[in-house]
């Protein structure tokens, strides 16, 4: 055959594949089915080598299982809608939708070049109004069942971008895309209920078996459930609208050591408590600090405490004390009540507060070992031991107490038990053009009214202009906003915030089982037959919101009739990233690769072998342009070895052909050997590749074949009645290769004489048998200490193998001087000799 050119072998298998529609896919009740799905991409541009190893892990892992007789489901979108594009679409002039549906073609190109296995006939788009109609069905679903409500809450602002940005998109305080202060604003926004299934979301991932412990350990955390108590501090002075403060604490233990009480700045009974006290001004001057502080950074630890003294006070329910009454910039309105009894003595943060502002310290909870004295302590004690100065409760354990005390409060009507989540409410609402528009009505005579479902889908109209700004235009264009309403007749206006992206990409996994469908998003029997997800691939940055959201509407999806299981993806593989010159590949490090140049220069095959071979999958991947190089030269020696040095000795046999059909019943040494070692390989392989994800080692071991191969070619020249046995030994490591480097071998698939097409061959089977070997090798050891190796006939007797142990140079050298007490043969694995 001629020299191995990539980009010609490449070509010509990915137009057999497809215009054969070889990776066309339906379900098929009765054979079992394999769904493998990588994260969609955002359409930024063009795809970069995270992409690039992403996709090729789960192409790998689709072939496979293709390869094991699964009907395997492998589908590719779009998460297309976001404020990156209208940020490129300003900087460009152009439109997000011409921006993003360029985009788009150009890397559904780039993946194809890739030769991944994609069922190109589902792919989707989040932007078209055909995808997105089916979310709005969702959401006026779920407003229905109450699962979504509207209500006034302080958000992110960012005044220059005009829009609510998530807790991720605020860095520093600033604006991720303009990087501008962020300030805290009230607005009112819609929310999804997601806390409604808090206690389902933690229980079932006790079903996730297939998912890293580091992403559950995430997400039980992000869930965050608390038992402890829920606890009523009377005011000293009742406020207008409130008598009393409710605050959750998971130390009801130490409620005798209370000594004041701390308020978020968006605590609402804040500007009751300080109406018309001297320390009014102080306090609002504080709260509009606090309030635009990066909420990350008022959890920290290393945060400096700080507060101000309300001038009211509470009582504690236990000891009946007044106790201050002061707003902290370390509570948060976000968990709990946001308001916290201060025990100074037994939490840190509190000591770090009490110390500063000169408050008190109360004991009452002692170690075993030691006596607490307040005025000596320099950190609180936060440990278990007994109670102290807690009235009935002194001398009680402190963890059998917190059921007592809550006992105790609850039949005084001053407190309970309390079950409390970490998690909120998920806001959807987003102040931007580019987006799924919420499909709602405001009708000043009927309020919020939804939209029909026969009026759906609300389209996103793309004739409007974006505003130099970055503000949305929706809001001020009457042709979008002014609409009758479908109650009354009467005037009213559409709603202008659109859904945050993740509402699309939290479903968008089912959608692939059916994309066909127009009237319905799932068909039944489709979705029920390909979901869940068998294996889910992405990035660990995804380990929270986006597998959260995801399971939350599975969940959500579930109740509403529309599917009928509770978790989205059985197994998760999160891969690791690719790194170069140490730090993660990106434009503004200046150390990216790009994925085209790297075809152009070496082919996909070596692309995706490098990708595959570098690292385990779930590690970093350093870039190495002498790795990439060596992926290369292995595929060019592959190639030669197969076309050059072999050809006169291959003819089409089945992957590890079975012995007889070698013809060769008392195979020759180096054939037997050759033999073994194939089996091995495809035995190894497989494991690594089914099991472990291990594609380096398969990688590996296939490469170790190809050198023995190598290296005993004229010997196995020399005699050819073995030719069916080398023919056996490549149609394996071909088969082995062929999900990593899928053109190549299929081009040596048919180079060696086969018709069919290597994609459609089976994983091959090894014989057990034919991994048996003639001799074992022996450890030998001298007292328990290894002190050599030996190979003896499988067969040997135990007096043979004590002799050739006695007679190894190693252990003569231990036994100089010393007798020999013992030898003990362990058949088949050691010898242990024993000397004194």
């Amino acid at each position: 055959m001629s020299k191995y050119v990539p980009e010609d072998v490449e070509r010509k298998w990915q137009d057999i594949w497809e215009q054969g529609g070889h990776f066309h896919v339906e379900a098929a009740p009765g054979q079992p089915k394999y769904y493998v799905l990588e994260m969609f991409p955002y359409p930024s541009g063009r795809i970069h080598m995270g992409h690039v190893r992403n996709y090729s892990i789960g192409d790998v892992v689709a072939r496979f299982k293709r390869m094991e007789g699964y009907n395997v489901l492998h589908p590719m979108g779009w998460d297309a809608f976001g404020m990156p594009a209208e940020n490129a679409a300003i900087k460009h002039k152009l439109h997000p939708a011409s921006w993003t549906l360029s985009n788009i073609d150009t890397m559904r190109a780039q993946l194809k070049r890739m030769g991944y296995s994609y069922d190109w006939r589902r792919e989707l788009a989040t932007c078209h109004p055909d995808y997105y109609v089916h979310e709005q069905r969702f959401f006026l679903k779920f407003l229905e069942k109450g699962l979504v409500y509207r209500k006034y809450s302080p958000q992110n602002w960012c005044e220059t971008c005009g829009t609510v940005l998530a807790n991720e998109q605020v860095i520093d305080g600033c604006c991720w895309r303009c990087d501008q202060p962020v300030v805290q604003k009230d607005l009112e926004q819609w929310f999804l209920r997601i806390t409604a299934y808090a206690e389902e979301l933690l229980a079932d991932l006790g079903k996730l078996g297939g998912w890293p412990e580091r992403v559950l350990t995430m997400q039980r955390n992000w869930i965050g459930k608390s038992v402890g108590a829920e606890l009523t501090f009377s005011l000293a002075e009742p406020v207008a609208g409130a008598d009393s403060i409710t605050v959750f604490t998971t130390r009801p233990d130490t409620l005798f050591g209370a000594t004041f009480m701390s308020l978020a700045a968006e605590h609402p009974l804040v500007p009751a408590l300080i109406a018309g006290k001297s320390q009014e001004p102080a306090v609002r001057a504080f709260v509009d600090k606090v309030r635009n502080l990066d909420r990350i950074v008022r959890t920290a630890d290393d945060l400096e405490k700080e507060g101000v003294f309300t001038g009211a006070y509470c009582i504690n329910p236990a000891t009946g004390q007044p106790i201050p009454i002061y707003v902290a910039n370390f509570v948060l309105m976000g968990y709990g009540t946001g308001a916290v009894m201060a025990v100074p003595a037994h939490d840190q943060r509190d000591f770090e507060f009490a110390r500063k502002y000169d408050l008190p310290l109360k004991i009452v909870i002692s170690p075993e070992d030691r006596t607490l004295d307040p005025a000596a302590m320099d950190a609180a004690y936060s440990e278990p031991g007994t109670l102290v100065n807690s009235g009935e409760f002194t001398g009680l354990q402190n963890e059998a107490a917190k059921t007592k005390i809550i006992d105790w409060l609850d039949g005084s009507g001053r407190g309970k038990k309390s079950i409390n989540y970490r998690l909120r409410d998920w806001n959807i609402s987003r102040q931007r053009y580019w987006g799924a528009p919420i499909p709602v009505i405001y009708c000043e005579k009927c309020g919020i009214v939804p939209v029909p479902e026969k009026d759906l889908p609300v389209e996103l109209p793309r004739d409007l202009a974006l505003l130099p700004d970055g503000r949305s235009p929706l809001a001020v264009s009457p042709s979008f906003t002014d609409v009758a309403c479908p109650h009354c007749g009467g005037k009213a206006r559409r709603e202008t915030d659109t859904l945050d992206t993740f509402f699309e990409s939290s479903w968008y996994f089912a959608r692939y089982a059916s994309a066909r469908e127009t009237d319905r998003p799932f068909n039944p029997e489709e979705v029920g037959y390909w979901l869940p997800v068998d294996q889910y691939i992405g990035g660990i940055e995804h380990a929270i919101l986006h597998l959260l959201y995801s399971r939350f509407f599975v969940k959500a999806l579930r109740d509403c009739g529309y599917l009928n299981f509770d978790e989205p993806f059985s197994n998760l593989l999160t891969q690791g990233m690719v790194i170069k010159d140490g730090s993660k590949m990106s434009k503004s490090k200046g150390n990216v690769v790009d994925p085209d140049l790297m075809i152009n220069k070496y082919g996909a095959d070596t692309v995706r072998v490098f990708a595959l071979f570098a690292a385990p999958p779930e590690k970093d991947l350093e870039w190495s342009d002498t790795g990439i190089e060596g992926a290369s030269r292995f595929l060019a020696r592959l190639w030669r070895l197969v076309t050059e040095e072999l050809a006169g000795l291959l003819t089409p046999v089945a992957a590890c052909a079975p012995a007889e059909a070698l013809g060769m019943p008392a195979l020759p040494p180096l054939f037997a050997e050759l033999r073994r070692r194939e089996h091995a390989m495809a035995a190894k392989a497989g494991a690594d590749i089914r099991d472990r994800f291990q594609f380096n080692t398969a990688i590996a071991a296939v490469m170790e074949l190809a050198n023995f191969l190598y290296a005993n070619v004229e010997a196995l020249k020399a005699e050819p009645k073995g030719a069916k046995a080398v023919s056996s030994a490549v149609a394996t490591m071909l088969t082995v290769l062929s999900p990593i480097a899928p053109h190549i071998c299929e081009e040596l698939w048919q180079a060696t004489g086969h018709d069919s097409l290597l994609l459609k061959q089976p994983w091959p089977i090894h014989d057990p048998a034919a991994l048996v070997t003639d001799e074992v090798e022996i450890v030998v050891q001298v007292n328990g200490k290894l002190r050599g190796k030996l190979c003896v006939a499988r067969d040997a007797s135990k007096d043979a193998v004590e002799k050739a142990a006695l007679a190894e140079a190693n252990v003569i050298k231990h036994l100089e001087g010393k007798t020999v007490r013992k030898v003990i043969v362990v058949p088949g694995k050691l010898v242990n000799v024993v000397v004194g």
